[in-house]
C-alpha cells in the first residue's frame, strides 16, 4: 500500500504544489485563521475542484473552526480529505472479468490526445502482471500514427495485437480480435478505438458500428464501455465527457496525464457531474504509472498527508 501512496504522492506533485505554493504553512501545525481560509478558497479553484467541492470543503473547515478557534492547519487537512472521501463514495471502479464473457471485453473511448492508445496498452501490461491472458485491437484505423503506436507498445510490453491497415474497417478489426481472442482462450480483448473522424457524428457512428460487430459475436460486449479523459484539460472535460456518456452508455473512466498539471481535482468534478467509476489513473509515462484509482490514497496525496 504504501508503494501505492507513493506513486500517488508523485503523480499528483503539481497539485499538492498548486495547493501548498498558496496555502504554504496553513497545513502545518499553525492555527487556522479567517485569512488562511480564503486562501484555502482560493488553492482549491485553482486546483480546479470546482464550486461545489470547495464549498463544502471550506464549510466544514469553517464549522470545525468555529467551534474551536484552536484548530490547526494539519487538522483542517484531514476535515478536507474526510469531504472529498465523502464526495467520492463509490467512485472507485474495480475490475473483474464478466460472469459468462470469453473474453471480457473492454472499448477505450475518447478523444485523440488523451492518452488512449497508451493507457490501452498500459492497461494490457497490467492486467497481464495480475496474470490475465489478453489481446489488443487496433481499432483506431483512422489515425495513421495509432496502429503502428499500439503495435510497437505490444512488442515493448509482449502484448499481443490484433491490426490491419492505416483506413481499414475498425469494427472488421473488432470483429477478428474477438474471434482470435475466443479461439486462444484469452481473459480480456481491450479495443482501442478511433478518437477523431471528420465529424462528432461519425465518429459516434463508428463506435456504434464497433459495438454491433462485437455484440454479433456476444450479445453482452463491450461489458466495460470506458472513456479516457486527460486530466490536465480540468473541468472542461466534464461536456466531452458527457457526450460520450450519452451516445455509449459508459461504465467507467480513466483519467490520464495527472502527473504533469495542477487540476488534479478536476477527477472530482467529472465524478460528481457523471458517477461513473473511475477504474485508473495515469501517473506518468511508464507503463507500471496506470494505478488503479484509491480514494484513500488520492485524498491524502492532494491535501499532503502522510500515509
Amino acid at each position: 500500500m504504501f508503494g501505492l501512496f507513493k506513486k500517488f504522492k508523485d503523480g499528483f506533485a503539481k497539485t499538492v504544489s498548486a495547493i501548498s505554493d498558496k496555502t504554504r504553512g496553513l497545513f502545518s501545525g499553525r492555527k487556522i485563521d479567517a485569512s488562511s481560509l480564503e486562501t484555502l478558497e482560493e488553492a482549491l479553484y485553482t486546483a480546479d475542484f470546482g464550486v461545489e467541492t470547495t464549498e463544502e470543503v471550506l464549510a466544514e473547515i469553517k464549522a470545525a473552526y468555529k467551534k474551536d478557534k484552536e484548530l490547526r492547519g494539519q487538522q483542517a487537512a484531514a476535515i478536507g480529505a474526510e469531504v472529498l472521501k465523502r464526495v467520492l463514495a463509490g467512485a472507485e471502479g474495480k475490475l473483474e472479468k464478466s460472469p459468462g464473457a470469453n473474453p471480457t471485453v473492454i472499448a477505450m473511448i475518447g478523444v485523440n490526445g488523451s492518452g488512449k492508445t497508451t493507457t490501452s496498452a498500459k492497461l494490457g501490461w497490467r492486467l497481464k502482471q495480475d496474470g490475465k491472458t489478453i489481446i489488443l485491437a487496433a481499432c483506431d484505423t483512422f489515425r495513421a500514427a495509432a496502429v503502428e503506436q499500439l503495435k510497437t507498445w505490444g512488442q515493448r510490453l509482449d502484448l499481443e495485437v490484433i491490426a490491419s491497415h492505416t483506413g481499414g474497417d475498425a469494427a472488421a478489426v473488432a470483429f477478428d480480435a474477438w474471434q482470435a481472442a475466443k479461439a486462444r482462450g484469452r481473459d480480456y480483448l481491450i479495443v482501442d478505438t478511433a478518437g477523431r473522424l471528420h465529424t462528432k457524428s461519425n465518429l459516434m457512428e463508428e463506435l456504434a458500428k464497433i459495438r454491433r460487430v462485437l455484440q454479433k459475436n456476444d450479445p453482452t460486449a463491450p461489458q466495460h464501455r470506458w472513456l479516457v479523459v486527460d486530466g490536465s484539460l480540468g473541468s472542461n472535460s466534464i461536456e466531452q465527457a458527457k457526450a460520450f456518456h450519452q451516445s455509449f452508455g459508459l461504465t467507467g473512466l480513466v483519467v490520464t496525464k495527472l502527473d504533469g498539471t495542477s487540476r488534479g481535482g478536476a477527477l472530482v468534478g467529472i465524478y460528481r457531474q457523471l458517477k461513473i467509476p473511475i477504474y485508473f489513473l495515469g501517473l506518468g509515462e511508464k507503463a507500471e504509472d496506470l494505478q488503479p484509482f484509491s480514494i484513500d490514497s488520492y485524498v491524502k496525496a492532494v491535501f499532503g498527508l502522510d500515509e
